[in-house]
């Protein structure tokens, strides 16, 4: 992942409906959420909804699968994996002892 790729991916989730969204389509994964339920749970009008789900889409972080007259969006987590592993390439300057706490905690 590149530098630009990893500003949009973070652009996208610095918003507090986005990240609300993004985190309940994670939790949801891999049935995904209806976007007019999504909008439902986090409690915002389904236009608003969709300029959320437009934006975190266009980010790489989430994608919407038409069924019938739904459509069914799920996060993409490889792309949440290539954020992740980007932020923390160079985590504390290569000493893993300092990186290794956090290491575990994102380790099942």
């Amino acid at each position: 992942m590149d530098e630009i790729r990893a500003i949009v991916a973070l652009s996208a989730l610095s918003q507090a409906t986005r990240l609300q969204t993004f985190k309940l389509l994670v939790a949801r994964e891999p049935d995904g959420v209806p976007a007019g339920e999504l909008a439902r749970l986090i409690g915002v009008p389904q236009n608003t909804m969709s300029a959320h789900l437009s934006i975190l889409a266009n980010a790489g972080l989430a994608a919407g699968e038409r069924h019938s007259r739904s459509i069914i969006y799920r996060a993409d987590l490889s792309r949440l994996r290539e954020v992740v592993l980007f932020l923390l390439k160079d985590c504390c300057g290569g000493r893993a002892d300092i990186c290794a706490p956090l290491i575990a905690d994102l380790t099942p």
